[in-house]
């Protein structure tokens, strides 16, 4: 994984949420596409970026997109690895509601076992 592509796409994803208020836009559709785009391109070296490096930051705005990645690489390494950073950042956790992300990767996730797109 390109991991300052990354970093960029985070920082503009955080700049595009001031700018919006929070509110929807098309401009936060094209962050959340590209970044579920460079995290499903390879997914072993996304999972060992998560977790040896993932800062809080990401670890939010990538919450953002769990659903994407699973439903379009149903990795099981990937979602364990990626929930397993809640006692890392206990307070992202929390704060933006990141267990029921996880909670719908892992619906996402059990269907596309069961549908034959085993990880």
């Amino acid at each position: 994984m390109n991991t300052e592509k990354l970093k960029e796409l985070i920082k503009h994803r955080e700049e595009v949420e001031k700018i919006s208020h929070g509110e929807w836009t098309e401009e936060i559709e094209k962050c959340q596409e590209q970044l579920t785009d460079l995290l499903v391109e390879d997914m072993n070296s996304t999972i060992d970026y998560i977790s040896k490096e993932c800062a809080s930051n990401e670890y939010v705005w990538i919450s953002e997109v769990l659903d994407d990645v699973v439903e379009l690489v149903p990795s099981k390494d990937f979602l364990q690895t990626f929930s397993s950073l809640k006692t890392k950042y206990p307070e992202e956790y929390s704060s933006y509601h990141i267990e029921e992300s996880i909670q719908s990767a892992e619906s996402i996730l059990n269907w596309e076992v069961q549908d034959g797109k085993k990880d």
